[in-house]
This record gives structure tokens, C-alpha cells and sequence, in this order.
């Protein structure tokens, strides 16, 4: 007898609720945690990790495929997962940029962005074909390898440079 293939999500359609919740408190935490009095202007735990050097920008990747793995259980098609996976990528390469990473992890807020394609997806979940799991396994690695050179550039170009000057 042959089996359907696996194609539902791992989340009860009860449990969307709490996950959605927990994955908004989790991005405004990352994104938007404190409002600087007297702006609109909130700042998150992603810039500020990301000031620390090497490690910083590699917690706030982790932190951030945390949010895309908990959408792709949520039944997220590949396109939006892509789309999620863009915005992080993008926040950790730019993010990684001496002093200009710094503000740019300041004003994007990629953790935010990816909520609202979640939540779209939510509005109208049989619309579109869901990910299947090696394409979500292919994505988790495309962010851990991200997640590791954000780690090992700055201290090979840091060994580099040194190198320069002590001979």
C-alpha cells in the first residue's frame, strides 16, 4: 500500500494561534523592543547584538532562522520562505559591515518583515503549495553557513591584517 506524501503541516491548526503570537513577540523583541522616548522609533536585540564583535551577527542570524523554521511548520510556501530568507540574508551581509551594519541592523527590521509575509500566508494558507522538508533543510543550511562565515571572515581578515603589521 503506498503512502501519501507528507504534505501538512506539523502544527495543528489550534496551536497557529499560540505560534503566531510567540513568533510576533519574538520578532518586536529582535526588532523594536525598546521605543526611544519621545519617537516611534523602536530598537531591538538584533542591532544591539550585532555591535558585538564576530559573534554578534551570527546569534542574530540563528535567531532569525528560529522565526523561518517555525513558519515552514506552519505550512509557509517556498516563495515566502525565500522571501524570508532574503531579508535575513540580507540583514546579516549588510549587518556585518563595520559601522554601516550597525545602523542598517537598526533600520532593517527583516525579523518584522518576515511576520507580515507570514501572516499573509496565514490570510489565505490553500492558495499556495506548501515547502517540502529538503527545501527547507536547504534553506537552514544556506543560513548556517551564512551564520558561520559571518563568523570566520572577520577573524580571517583580522589574522589577515595583523599579519600586515607584525610581519
Amino acid at each position: 500500500m503506498s503512502q501519501q506524501p507528507f504534505s501538512h503541516s506539523t502544527i495543528e491548526p489550534d496551536a497557529k494561534a499560540p505560534t503566531l503570537k510567540r513568533l510576533r513577540q519574538m520578532a518586536r523583541l529582535l526588532d523594536k523592543a525598546v521605543v526611544i522616548p519621545g519617537t516611534e522609533v523602536g530598537i531591538g536585540l538584533d542591532p544591539i547584538i550585532g555591535l558585538i564583535p564576530v559573534g554578534g551577527d551570527f546569534l542574530g542570524v540563528m535567531l532569525s532562522a528560529y522565526i523561518v523554521l517555525e513558519a515552514a511548520r506552519l505550512g509557509a510556501p517556498r516563495a515566502t520562505l525565500g522571501r524570508m530568507t532574503f531579508n535575513i540574508v540580507m540583514d546579516g551581509v549588510v549587518g556585518a559591515v563595520p559601522v554601516l551594519g550597525d545602523f542598517f541592523d537598526f533600520a532593517w527590521t527583516a525579523n518584522t518583515h518576515n511576520i507580515k509575509l507570514l501572516e499573509e500566508h496565514l490570510k489565505f494558507p490553500g492558495q499556495r503549495k506548501k515547502a517540502d522538508w529538503w527545501f527547507i533543510a536547504g534553506i537552514l543550511l544556506v543560513l548556517l553557513v551564512l551564520a558561520i562565515a559571518l563568523v570566520a571572515l572577520p577573524v580571517i581578515l583580522l589574522r589577515w591584517f595583523m599579519s600586515l603589521f607584525t610581519g
